[in-house]
């Protein structure tokens, strides 16, 4: 299966593998075992995904799954769960309230229409 947009991919990281599943199917387009294993946290950055998993940093396509750099992140320890932030990327908070704001509008013009 293949995907070429972003918006259609959900991203999902567990036990050492980040995977890529189509929103409206839930089949997986890509899966990547080549990370340490682990608990895996995920940030989507504009057109990287960037996964941390035991210590390591890796930077994923995020249409492919292909790694693009490692940093082993050498002196900084291990652990789980990692914190990351971009300036790019969106915490799940930002998210959370996005989709909030987008179904009060869709409520919002529901009661418009059915009250006309």
């Amino acid at each position: 299966m293949s995907i070429d947009k972003l918006d259609q991919l959900i991203f999902v990281g567990l036990n050492g593998y980040a995977a890529a599943l189509d929103r409206d199917t839930g089949e997986i387009v890509w899966s990547n075992n080549q990370m340490k294993s682990g608990y895996v946290t995920l940030m989507l950055d504009g057109d990287r995904l960037i996964v941390s998993t035991n210590g390591y940093l890796y930077c994923l396509e995020p249409l492919t799954g292909e790694i693009l750099w490692p940093n082993p992140m050498t002196g900084y320890g291990v652990g789980a769960p990692t914190s990351l932030v971009s300036t790019r990327g969106q915490s799940s908070q930002t998210v959370i309230e996005q989709a909030a704001a987008q179904i009060a509008a869709q409520q919002a013009a529901a009661a418009s229409a059915s009250a006309s």
